[in-house]
């Protein structure tokens, strides 16, 4: 941490470059002695990304900003405030602390939290940045997590883990016994530390495969931001024996779009042909696989089995996801496609279609874009299908 940073005169060059084209940036050179232009660019480069992510931050004055992978790695803050929420007591320990912004989020509303982050520069400057924040009950510890909880005899309310997705020699991981550190290999441990497990894991992971490597998994979060999966939460409560939760959250800027259901419960729905309206889910609610009980809860038909486009003859008007009135429902083949769409530009999507957005593409001449939205589908008959429709909101 080159505290040299701090200084008056380099925080208002800092701030004073935000909108610069940062390769110009560089080429400059830096004109303080003490500070190379890689720190500079770093410094502008990691705030510029936490102008929306991290807002506090950004508009907190000398906050030290880490190695740029830092910031694009650690949560939001608005999902940090959701997770927070999941979770209450008097005590939190982060065994993966990271850049703190999580831990920022629970010091709201836990009395005492304890940061760990093995990378000791890292966790000088998470320290720092909280006496910025004026955060005073959390307690910055270099170390690895595991560790520091094997050698104390404290019992916390809640474990927070965030593990690692890659490793050094598997690259980017999809089972959660492949992170580090590993949850799976060390469930017994920490369950004696607490009784209250939570789970941070990338979008990546498989939602199935990791209920089996965990056990007492009582909740399952599934977090979008603006239609893009973020994270994927497990709340493990020891002993814990019904059936699991899930919880579906599609984060907006006017609005938020929640839907739970449980695990196990029977769904009753009906396929049908395309009727008036089409809905297509959320990403949150198809990451979380409720295919079948966003069609029951909603009263909407499937089209098809893997479809996972569904339709109704009466609106729906707070479907969790997006929805369109269907114009127009043919056959694919190439020349019914110049037939029947007239437009030179249409929003393309594929669901259950042997061929990609791309492809279709290039065979149709259409650009992107436009108020007409096309889905190439399967139907119930296993035909394949275009619906030209348009957007209801």
């Amino acid at each position: 941490m080159n505290k040299n940073i701090l200084h008056p005169e380099v925080q208002s060059y800092i701030n004073d470059n935000l909108k610069v084209n940062i390769e110009q940036f560089i080429f400059k050179g830096s004109p303080f002695k003490d500070v190379s232009v890689q720190e500079l660019a770093n410094q502008v480069i990691a705030k510029q990304k936490s102008e929306k992510k991290l807002p506090t931050w950004f508009q907190t004055k000398n906050i030290y900003y880490p190695p740029k992978l830092s910031i694009e790695q650690t949560s939001s803050e608005i999902t940090a405030e959701y997770k927070s929420k999941l979770v209450i007591g008097g005590s939190i320990i982060d065994i993966t602390g990271g850049f703190g912004v999580d831990c920022y989020a629970f010091s709201k509303r836990f009395k005492k939290v304890v940061h760990c982050e093995i990378n000791e520069e890292l966790s000088e400057i998470v320290s720092y940045n909280y006496e910025q924040l004026e955060v005073s009950n959390i307690r910055t510890v270099a170390t690895d997590g595991l560790e520091y909880l094997k050698n104390t005899s404290e019992k916390f309310d809640c474990i927070y883990i965030d593990p690692s997705r890659r490793n050094d020699t598997k690259g980017k991981v999809f089972l959660l016994s492949d992170c580090l550190p590993n949850v799976p290999e060390n469930l017994d441990f920490l369950f004696e530390m607490s009784d209250t497990i939570l789970v941070k894991n990338s979008p990546i992971l498989d939602i199935s495969s990791t209920i089996n490597e965990l056990k007492f998994v009582k909740e399952i979060h599934v977090v979008a931001v603006n239609n893009e999966v973020k994270e994927l939460l497990f709340l493990l409560k020891k002993e814990h024996k019904g059936l699991i939760e899930i919880k579906t959250l599609n984060i907006l800027k006017n609005k938020n779009q929640h839907f739970d259901f449980k695990l196990g419960n029977d769904f009753k729905f009906e396929y049908s042909m395309p009727l008036k309206y089409l809905y297509e889910p959320n990403s949150a609610i198809l990451k979380s696989g409720g295919f079948n009980q966003i069609a029951s809860q909603q009263k909407v038909n499937k089209l098809h089995q893997h479809s996972h486009l569904y339709t109704s003859e009466k609106l729906v008007k707070d479907f969790p996801g997006r929805i369109f009135e269907i114009n127009n429902v043919f056959t694919y083949n190439k020349k019914k496609i110049k037939k029947e769409i007239t437009e030179t530009k249409a929003n393309i999507t594929t669901r259950n279609f042997p061929k990609t957005v791309a492809q279709i593409r290039k065979e149709t001449k259409l650009k992107d874009g436009g108020n007409s939205y096309l889905f190439f589908t399967t139907n119930i008959n296993n035909e394949l299908i275009v619906i030209d429709c348009t957007k209801t909101d």
